[in-house]
């Protein structure tokens, strides 16, 4: 089983707190069907699970099979500088069969961002360096197609559904259960 080689750190996008007994990481890209699919997957665990969950997205876009992916991380990144990735990555992810300039420009108008400055810091490359590093991570902890998920620091290589991954996230739960005897 492949292991996560870079640690969860303050510079992941985060949502859930940094105790929490299971973090599961995505490597996704906002073109990819299959990481669209899987959105409200991780959504309804993050429900389902609560602060028991912290959830950790990076960016892998598959620029060779897709025309956009590594703007729409920049974009997302850029959102990241004003507080908004999250908003962003939910947008982008809604919005992926429409994916081009003016869409990211549209998206970032909706959530009162500088559509200027955007354009800038895409021109300028401001963030390629953020993608590229999470990408570069995710080759060396072995990802090879988007979404891949690493629970607790583990690739989880069954079916990225609801069932499969709540039974892992489950599992982990009740061994830490266990553990601590009660």
């Amino acid at each position: 089983m492949a292991l996560l080689k870079i640690a969860v750190s303050s510079d992941d996008h985060q949502l859930g707190s940094d105790s929490a007994p299971v973090t599961l990481v995505e490597y996704g890209d906002y073109q990819c069907p299959y990481c669209a699919a899987a959105a409200p997957v991780v959504r309804n665990l993050r429900k389902r699970f609560g602060d028991q969950l912290r959830f950790i997205f990076r960016n892998f876009p598959l620029s060779e099979m897709h025309p956009h992916p590594a703007k729409a991380a920049q974009v997302a990144e850029f959102a990241e500088e004003n507080g908004k990735f999250w908003q962003m990555h939910d947008l982008l992810f809604a919005n992926q069969r429409r994916f081009d300039d003016p869409l990211f420009f549209e998206l970032a108008e909706q959530l009162d961002l500088s559509t200027f400055d955007l354009r800038e810091a895409l021109a300028l490359g401001l963030h390629k360096r953020r993608v590229q590093a999470d990408l570069e991570g995710g080759l060396i902890s072995g990802v090879r197609g988007t979404p891949t998920f690493f629970i607790n620091s583990r690739r989880h290589d069954a079916p990225n559904d609801e069932r499969s991954l709540g039974a892992e996230i489950n599992e982990i739960l009740a061994r830490n259960f266990r553990r601590q005897g009660v």
